[in-house]
């Protein structure tokens, strides 16, 4: 801004420091204060708030406001974003929960509340604790606008390389008077197809004196979401059906021996003839390891309550109160039913045909190799608390402001029930189409460990539609002999378990700011300090199905099996079996597992424990962080030219604790384990400088510069493993994990060339060290179903020296006098390393175009966004890559009176399909590795309005 008056520069003043959205005052012409007094609601409302402040800002920063008070341009915030240039959100189970800055990774960007953090937990029990934010949490309805900080100040927290995205709420003191408002909605899913209803209300007063003012909010929302999918859970090469895998049987010479005929025959090998010279001649061609037919139903009920106390007892004191608690349950179900055809003890043996394109297997088929049934049945609840005090006091030439605030999140799963059920069949996958398709051609009923490589089929069909198919892992002689089981002749199978993986999340902290104003080009002086207290931890125990054959070996039609719904996989296309499949109820699994009654004569029933299982001792983990932070910042103006400069300092302490087997035996007994701890210590002096300069009356040219840090992943940096004894793959943190460190530079210029219009560009540039990189490695662990050690592919995070992300962003937006209006927005994100690696969530293309119309009774608006690919992480020996997706939303609302309106909301209205695939260097068909295609339904949300 430029120069202001006394009173603007009063008024700016009583608003505290450290919260992004409560920028110091900059003298600036008298005519601000008349621009504040216009109260503008509606699409086009929103948006002149929104430029006004953009263009008033000293640093580089995109907002969006909500259209009316309780009401935001979006049924998720996430969503409500994309609409910035350089934003972008990840959309794995068909909603926007992660969000990306200028192509980097969602963990290098942070979300504040109203300019602090905010704890987060999770409910997806196989991703570990992050420092991202879950948007699906907040209810939009609390938001007044959310400003997306592309460049540093010192006054802000540190922790972010991409940008910032500060959401703020409404005070009371901000509102008229009585502000009353609330709504209905009734949101479908066409995938679900199931409706259910979200309730919301605000209530608002403040006295007339203006020195006294509360804000109560309340939302209960319900919704059922599916993800119907097609998956894979890793690669295998050809080289494994030639020569097996840690001694395992192959193709190419693992004879059998038929017993039912006498003398015995000697049966041959499954891979002959052109099979055989084919695999031969192609050891390193790729294939799936698996083709799975994926069924995710989930139930999402939350319930927010907040409260806002605000009072100004003293013409210079200004206090807050906000308390916010979210309650919100995520129940769901993941059931996968697939061909392993990679498994190396009962699938390398059985390939019988293949072809070859492109380095990648795209068809091939089986006689007698595994298919299996895991169901995973989850109980979820996650529960957020926050609450914060803020004074201020202002006065002549100086302020001071003390905030003190907890915040606290708990999450993860607290009863989750796995189950294991195998077969044994003759199946072909043929990839050549968009998706892979699975066809079955015959299929067993004995328990696997009795099935003959070489054995005819028991029943025609495929075993997917038949529960009587598939049975509980009974596990295997020991050694091999033909005897009923006993104590002493027999491996138990590993058929599933009982786990609860609880998490918590909890930062507290105090904040301490001053400011001195002087009548001269450096107008103001601020400094302060900061004291962050941070601890992240879960926890794993639970009891596991060791079942034997002729005891626990139950078939899936003991447990009340059902077919899917009849839209399953709709919208995929061909996709040969995989659609015609049965679900049984997992907790009577459950239920089973706790009665016992699975148990051999000779087992003893197991007590729950986080060590009596290995797994669950390595994912049990604490993250500790203790951080101190000063500042000193200088902001001024002089003619056309404004800005700040200044340093944050830094002191990061943090403490990765976990447990780790003590005594070299194999599996670790419970008494095994001892505390592991990894402390590490680091500073940090982080310079920043922003520039803006008024060229003429229509155009600010802007210019930043600063170094940043960024920390890693809580559960990065945590000691937790997990491994797939059938895959033989896994993965892990890594405790010795340094922090990220960045110089970013950015320079921007904005042509306002109309009445809420602007034209503008934006270059950036980040130079990256100790960036974050997953990668795999190989790594020996105990094995529960071979029973020894076994080399495993284990994907861990490690700091793999320099990364740049550099790009450009233009943004265009207008309103015509017909009503109608437009914005829309391209960046370009080029993402490198010094090793030639890929960035996880850089996408080099990303699109949004929003045009909306407006007049006194009806509103419309329609958001299209689109990316280009992205890759996301190493996994099971691969590099992942999130194939381009678009995304299309609209609204139509219309004002009945003053107070009253409807409106119907559309999202992911093209039902579009979220696609990853397994990049592998030198593989010109790398994209016919699918680890994952899904959709999960269009959204339609009718909803009823009032305010007052």
């Amino acid at each position: 801004m430029h120069r202001q008056s006394a009173i603007a520069a009063a008024v700016l003043l009583s608003l505290s420091l450290p919260a992004p959205a409560q920028d110091l005052p900059k003298p600036a012409p008298a005519k601000t204060d008349e621009l504040e007094r216009v109260v503008v609601t509606g699409i086009r409302g929103s948006l002149q708030k929104a430029l006004e402040s953009k263009r008033q800002a000293d640093t580089i920063v995109d907002i969006v406001t909500a259209e009316d008070v309780g009401k935001f341009p979006a049924t998720n915030v996430a969503e409500a974003i994309t609409v910035i240039p350089g934003v972008t959100i990840d959309k794995a189970f068909g909603q926007g929960e992660k969000v990306s800055i200028l192509g980097t990774d969602p963990a290098l960007n942070r979300t504040l509340l109203n300019g602090q953090a905010v704890a987060s937990g999770d409910w997806f029990f196989s991703e570990q604790q992050g420092r991202t934010f879950n948007y699906s949490l907040l209810a939009p309805q609390l938001v007044a606008k959310v400003e997306v900080y592309k460049s540093s100040e010192a006054r802000l927290d540190e922790g972010s390389v991409g940008g910032t995205v500060n959401i703020v709420t409404r005070k009371p003191l901000d509102l008229k008077g009585l502000t009353l408002s609330g709504s209905a909605s009734y949101l479908y899913n066409d995938r679900t197809e199931v409706g259910k209803p979200t309730i919301s209300g605000t209530a608002g007063w403040k006295n007339e004196a203006g020195t006294f003012g509360v804000l109560l909010s309340a939302q209960r929302s319900d919704e059922r979401i599916r993800r119907d999918g097609v998956e894979s859970y890793g690669t295998v090469r050809g080289s494994a059906y030639i020569t097996g895998v840690g001694g395992s049987p192959n193709s190419i010479t693992s004879t059998s021996t038929n017993w039912a005929v006498d003398p015995p025959v000697e049966m041959p090998p499954s891979c002959v003839g052109s099979c055989r010279a084919t695999l031969l001649a192609n050891p390193d061609a790729i294939a799936p390891n698996s083709i799975s037919a994926h069924y995710f139903d989930q139930t999402r009920k939350r319930d927010t309550l907040s409260l806002a106390l605000q009072a100004r007892p003293h013409k210079n004191l200004d206090i807050e109160f906000n308390a916010l608690d979210v309650t919100a349950k995520y129940d769901n179900i993941t059931h996968s039913m697939f061909a392993h055809n990679g498994n190396p003890w009962n699938s390398l043996r059985t390939l019988t045909d293949l072809t070859v394109d492109g380095g990648v297997i795209t068809k091939a088929s089986f006689r007698n190799a595994l298919t299996i049934y895991d169901l995973i049945n989850r109980r979820a609840e996650v529960d957020t608390n926050s609450y914060d005090i803020k004074a201020t006091w202002k006065d002549a030439g100086w302020f001071a402001s003390a905030h003190v605030g907890t915040s606290k999140a708990t999450g993860g799963t607290d009863r989750q029930v796995y189950g294991s059920f195998l077969n044994k069949a003759n199946y072909s996958f043929d990839l050549t189409g968009p998706v892979p398709t699975l066809s079955f051609n015959g299929f067993q009923t004995d328990a696997v460990v009795d099935v003959p490589a070489h054995a005819a089929a028991a029943k025609p069909g495929s075993p997917f539609s038949d529960p009587n198919a598939f049975r509980l892992d009974g596990g295997n002689p020991n050694p091999w002999h033909t005897n009923p089981p006993n104590a002493n002749n027999w491996q138990a199978g590993w058929a599933g378990n009982i786990v609860a993986k609880p998490s918590s999340d909890d930062e507290k902290y105090l904040q301490l700011d001053f400011g001195l104003q002087f009548d001269s080009p450096i107008y103001q002086v601020r400094f302060g300090v900061k004291r962050r207290e941070h601890a992240t931890s879960q926890t794993m125990s639970g009891v596991s199905l060791n079942a034997v054959k002729g005891y626990g070996d139950l078939s899936a039609a003991q447990f009340s099996p059902h077919s899917v719904p009849d839209n399953y996989l709709a919208g995929f296309g061909n996709v040969g079996d995989l659609s015609k499949r049965f679900m049984i109820d997992g907790w009577a699994l459950a239920d089973y597992i706790n009665s016992g009654k699975w148990l051999a004569p000779w087992q003893n029933m197991p007590q729950p424990s986080t060590f009596n299982d290995p797994s669950f001792a390595s994912n049990t983990w604490t993250v500790e962080e203790k951080i101190n932070a000063g500042y000193l910042q200088a902001d001024f103006t002089h003619e056309s030219l404004r800005g700040n400069f200044g340093v944050r300092l830094v002191e990061t302490q943090s403490d990765s604790r976990g447990w780790a087997c003590t005594v070299n035996v194999n599996p670790c007994p419970s008494t095994g384990y001892g505390a592991t701890s990894v402390k590490k210590k680091y500073r940090n002096a982080l310079p920043s400088l922003n520039l803006a300069y008024d060229l003429n009356s229509q155009v600010v040219l802007r210019a930043s510069a600063s170094k940043v840090v960024a920390r890693p992943n809580y559960g990065d940096m945590s000691s937790y493993l997990w491994i797939g004894d059938s895959t033989l793959s896994g993965g892990g943190g890594n405790p010795d994990l340094d922090p990220y460190k960045a110089t970013n530079l950015d320079a921007s210029a904005e042509w306002y060339f109309a009445s809420n219009s602007i034209l503008a560009g934006t270059v950036f540039h980040k130079k990256v060290g100790n960036y974050i990189l997953w990668t795999t490695r190989k790594e020996v662990h105990y094995n529960q179903n071979q029973q020894r050690d076994t080399e495993y592919d284990v994907s861990r995070p490690s700091n793999s020296g320099t990364a740049t992300v550099k790009g450009f962003s233009l943004a265009y937006q207008t309103t015509f006098r017909n009503g109608l209006g437009v914005l829309a927005n391209y960046t370009y994100a080029d993402a490198t390393t010094g090793t030639g690696a890929r960035l996880p969530f850089n996408s080099k293309h990303q699109i949004s175009l929003s045009p909306f119309y407006e007049n006194d009774h009806w509103s419309a608006r329609a958001t299209y966004s689109q990316r280009s690919k992205y890759y996301t992480q190493a996994d099971r020996g691969n590099f992942l890559v999130t194939d381009g997706h678009e995304s299309l939303d609209a609204s139509l609302n219309f004002k009945i009176t003053p107070q009253l309106s409807v409106g119907l909301d559309g999202m992911n209205l093209l039902d579009s399909e979220y696609r990853s695939y397994a990049e592998v260097p030198g593989v010109a068909n790398t994209e016919k590795l699918v680890r994952g295609i899904y959709r999960t339904g269009r959204r339609y949300m009718a909803s009823l309005r009032y305010t007052y």
